[in-house]
């Protein structure tokens, strides 16, 4: 199973021949990098929750209507899709199959967030190897998941700070970490800190991937 990261949050899992994307929001498009023609021929879409650094309606129908990909979300963001003649296939809690993916789909609580209300989102555990707990720090994610072989770790937001981000992943005990949520900053300060978080995961051997480039990818 192929990993690439196209900016922020978005991601493209590939295996036998599927392409599953998840999240191509707007940070992977707001400044003309990435166009929707690059994810022309993806099979699925996962949209994990109605936040605009996560789901773009309009990209999103472009993607769909070049690649004819189906997309699979929860009700909150199906409702939201569907107003601009968007369908979906509801995908809330429980295990899922999707082309050769197993998806375990966990609800899951977004981080709180200033003057904000907090969205309805899923998380996944994607092939029993790949927990992706998107926006959610919550205790259960490591009660249940903890040993996990890859971590979707978000590493900047404006609603928490890197302390956290840490002892998050240090429940979570995973064996890689590959990097996420870190469309907000600069190229030169997402470097300074992924060196930072590498140097630090380190000491418990945990190997933190650093991407920076759009299509960089880890295979699980």
């Amino acid at each position: 199973m192929k990993i690439s990261k196209y900016i922020h949050s978005c991601l493209l899992f590939e295996q036998d021949g599927h392409k599953l994307l998840f999240d191509p929001g707007s940070f992977t498009f707001a400044d003309g990098t990435l166009k929707p023609e690059v994810f022309a021929d993806v099979d699925s879409i996962v949209i994990t929750h109605i936040h605009a650094d996560h789901l773009d309606v309009d990209n999103l129908k472009k993607i769909v209507a070049l690649s004819g990909a189906n997309i699979y979300t929860n009700m909150e963001v199906g409702t939201t899709i569907q107003k601009s003649g968007l369908n979906y296939n509801l995908i809330e809690e429980g295990v899922y199959t999707v082309g050769p993916f197993k998806l375990e789909a966990i609800p899951v609580v977004h981080e709180p967030l200033l003057n904000a209300p907090i969205p309805q989102m899923t998380g996944f555990l994607i092939n029993d190897k790949v927990l992706h707990p998107v926006d959610s720090m919550e205790d259960k994610l490591a009660t249940n998941y903890a040993g996990v072989e890859l971590l979707l770790l978000v590493t900047m937001a404006p609603f928490t700070n890197e302390l956290r981000v840490a002892s998050f992943a240090d429940k979570i005990k995973p064996k890689r970490i590959l990097p996420v949520h870190d469309g907000f900053a600069k190229p030169f300060f997402v470097k300074s800190r992924f060196q930072n978080y590498a140097k630090y995961f380190a000491q418990s051997g945990i190997e933190f991937i650093e991407v920076y480039e759009p299509g960089d990818s880890v295979t699980v």
